[in-house]
């Protein structure tokens, strides 16, 4: 196994970073603007428009995907051998991190009075209860949460904090994790977004703390995933609104 470079290496930017954001911004602004082109061609290629959504999702986070590991190996191969060193503090903390991430997310949803449920959290909540998990875990609870994570700690606090203060990152972080889940089809009004705001907060808040570990806030952002999965396939459709 050869060594790891000096943090100052790690936490560069690189080519690769270029490509998986730009890739990243691209592909959200052609999904947010031009994705109605794609219908007529996936309407004609697949059954349903549950699964045009999901294959449209599963190669938007995939082809991201790829590059953000690439980009990042490293760090992550890092970050998971240092928790690997303390798998009681892993498995404490996580399901910790998700039950103050709902509480949060209720509280400012009842300090804001946001009682409208999300366009994203809708469609999220429509594919779930459409396609196999089989198919929804690997998107959902795995390469969803580890673009994400990339992107909004790893890049933004991670590697910008070498030139920006960080707690500039991390309000940037906060604001745009919650942006983008309401980006294109709520016009970024407050209220969608309050529920991300506290989503990201604490996810900002478990990086920094772990000392800039991704794969900790990965394990959270993915077992808070993981949970809203199963409370959709466990409850009955009338119970969640559909």
């Amino acid at each position: 196994m050869g060594k790891i470079p000096p943090p100052g290496r790690l936490y560069g930017f690189n080519g690769l970073d270029a490509v998986a954001a730009g890739l990243y911004l691209g592909l959200m602004l052609f999904a947010a603007f031009a994705g109605g082109l794609l219908a007529p061609l996936l309407q004609g290629l697949l059954p349903t428009q549950a699964a045009a959504t999901y294959a449209v999702n599963l190669v938007f986070y995939a082809s991201v995907g790829i590059f953000a590991l690439l980009a990042a190996r490293r760090v992550v191969a890092r970050d998971t051998r240092i928790l690997a060193t303390r798998p009681w503090f892993t498995l404490a903390m996580v399901p910790a991190s998700v039950v103050v991430m709902l509480v949060l997310t209720a509280v400012l949803v009842t300090a804001t009075g946001q009682t409208r449920v999300s366009e994203n959290q809708l469609g999220v909540q429509s594919l779930v209860e459409e396609v196999p998990a089989w198919l929804i875990v690997p998107l959902l609870v795995f390469v969803g949460p580890f673009v994400e994570e990339y992107l909004f700690r790893h890049l933004l606090i991670g590697k910008l904090s070498g030139r920006v203060n960080i707690w500039i990152c991390c309000a940037l972080s906060v604001l745009l994790f919650a942006g983008v889940h309401v980006f294109g089809q709520e016009g970024l009004s407050f209220q969608p977004m309050v529920p991300y705001l506290g989503m990201g907060a604490v996810l900002v808040a478990v990086y920094v703390w772990t000392g800039k570990n991704v794969m900790f806030a990965f394990l959270v952002h993915a077992c808070k995933n993981l949970l809203a999965v199963l409370l959709i396939y466990a409850l009955p459709p009338q119970l969640l609104g559909a």
